[in-house]
């Protein structure tokens, strides 16, 4: 990691921080684009000229492709549509917007987030990230456009109803930052 990405990084978990000790984020819509946006937005905003802005470039990581940008506001609306009443549809939801990686970076961050704030708004619970294993999440996530199975099965057990616990919400943030790479 180049020591400008690191400052990147750095500055992007202290907005995080503050976005959940403000309390901003319970003002952000829950399981929809505009939420995910404000998310992505309050993590990236002075730090990217994109920061909460849909990608309308594609992009690729790896061999994979991610959403076309000529189709991607499409597909975002057709996600926002799907239902988040169960673990399971949360879950499809969180694959699929993963899948459309609606900007330019950090969307593994924000997302992280958005699937905490549907499952903490519909089934009460959070992810409590330090219990999942950043190898095993990466992997189930390479694979769960083929079949979300091994992501559920990862997840669930490290399903947590202390969705106000400081700790967990902010250690949580801190690995997610780990899962792309920064290690403070």
């Amino acid at each position: 990691m180049n020591r400008k990405t690191y400052q990147i990084d750095a500055q992007s978990l202290e907005q995080a921080h503050t976005l959940f000790e403000s309390g901003d984020i319970d003002r952000i819509e829950v399981g929809t684009v505009a939420g995910l946006c404000a998310i992505h937005r309050a993590l990236f905003g002075g730090l990217y000229d994109f920061a909460g802005k849909v990608r309308t470039l594609n992009i690729a990581k790896g061999n994979f492709r991610f959403a076309n940008a000529l189709y991607l506001n499409e597909a975002l609306a057709a996600i926002e549509r799907m239902p988040e009443a169960t673990y399971e549809q949360i879950i499809a939801k969180y694959v699929e917007m993963n899948i459309a990686h609606p900007f330019m970076e950090g969307n593994g961050r924000a997302t992280r987030i958005w699937l905490d704030m549907i499952l903490k708004k519909r089934l009460g619970q959070v992810v409590d990230w330090q219990q999942v294993d950043k190898d095993a999440y990466l992997q189930a996530m390479e694979r769960s456009p083929i079949n979300d199975l091994e992501l559920r099965v990862l997840l669930q057990p490290a399903l947590t109803d202390r969705v106000n616990d400081r700790e967990v919400i902010f250690k949580g943030i801190t690995r997610s930052y780990y899962y792309e790479g920064y290690e403070q």
